[in-house]
């Protein structure tokens, strides 16, 4: 969306930062899940010792379904935040993505002083992996919808945000690295910072329409859907009134006079012609009326690019 003049000022780029932490925060949580692997293989890849022999019990094979379980509910979730998005508000799908995110983190971090057996512990691994990333999709869709009804440039933030949150999760593993801590006590340095980084985005969020120049432009939503449905219903009565009142060939025909429009049917002699005049004016109606609800259908589809 451009830029208008009469538009608010960002006073102290509040609504840029805003939107630089929302994007940060789409990403941040996982990264940093992604980071403490070695966390995670050390706690499922336990050996045992037998006649001097180590012998892996179980291999779970984790970075495989890590990576099937996070891309399957991307794909997912992503296409029906795209269909379903008018019926659940953006401030749900947004604000309940952020606490069910924060709330799943911090149940891993409770899990890393809890001991549990290999497969329960695999298991709910493995289900926290498929729901962090479906709400990571939903709240990453709904906020692009949001960021498209702003000016271009926040958008370009948004996505500065997303990328910082890479960089943050590399440097915190070269800091654990370096600083020779154990895979437990990195693990909760990667898990604690999530929290604290969703916590502050969720905070973000709902400052944002409490901004006068994000107001500016999140009304600016329900004017274009107001304008866009009346425009609708404007083309819809053009279409009715240009529907020629008469066809040749077998068809009804219109003709005016001195003081009336008087419909006039030209029909072929033999017997089939009224009804081969019916059917070929009944056939242009239904052409109409199929055209007109194309074009509705048509604009209709535009809605989703300015909200969602």
């Amino acid at each position: 969306m451009k830029e208008r003049t009469n538009a608010p000022q960002d006073r102290g780029c509040l609504v840029g930062i805003c939107f630089f932490i929302l994007g940060l925060g789409t990403l941040l949580p996982w990264n940093f899940f992604m980071t403490a692997l070695l966390y995670f293989q050390g706690r499922l890849n336990t050996t045992e010792w037998s006649n001097g022999t180590a012998v892996v019990r179980t291999e779970y094979y984790f970075n495989n379904w890590m990576t099937l379980l996070s891309q399957l509910p991307l794909l997912v979730f992503t296409l029906l935040n795209s269909f379903l998005y008018h019926r659940v508000s953006e401030t749900v799908r947004i604000a309940g993505s952020l606490v069910f995110i924060l709330l799943l983190f911090i149940l891993t971090t409770v899990l890393i002083k809890v001991p549990m057996d290999e497969d329960r512990f695999f298991s709910v691994t493995m289900a926290t992996i498929w729901f962090i990333n479906s709400f990571g999709a939903v709240l990453q869709g709904s906020l692009f919808g949001l960021v498209g009804l702003l000016p271009q440039k926040f958008s370009a933030i948004f996505m500065s945000g997303q990328g910082l949150a890479g960089t943050f999760a590399a440097i915190a593993m070269l800091l654990a690295i370096a600083s020779g801590t154990d895979s437990e006590t990195a693990a909760l340095g990667y898990f604690i910072t999530p929290c604290v980084g969703t916590l502050i985005t969720l905070l973000s969020y709902l400052l944002l329409p409490r901004l006068e120049f994000a107001q500016y432009y999140l009304d600016k939503r329900h004017q274009y859907e107001a304008g866009t449905t009346d425009e609708l219903l404007k083309e819809s009565s053009m279409v009715e009134n240009s529907k020629p009142n008469g066809h040749s060939n077998g068809s009804v025909t219109s003709s005016p006079t001195k003081g009336d429009v008087v419909a006039e049917a030209e029909v072929d002699p033999g017997p089939e012609g009224p009804k081969r005049a019916f059917l070929s004016l009944e056939q242009v109606e239904k052409g109409q009326a199929k055209a007109s609800v194309l074009e509705v259908f048509k604009k209709t589809l535009l809605l989703p690019c300015w909200h969602s």
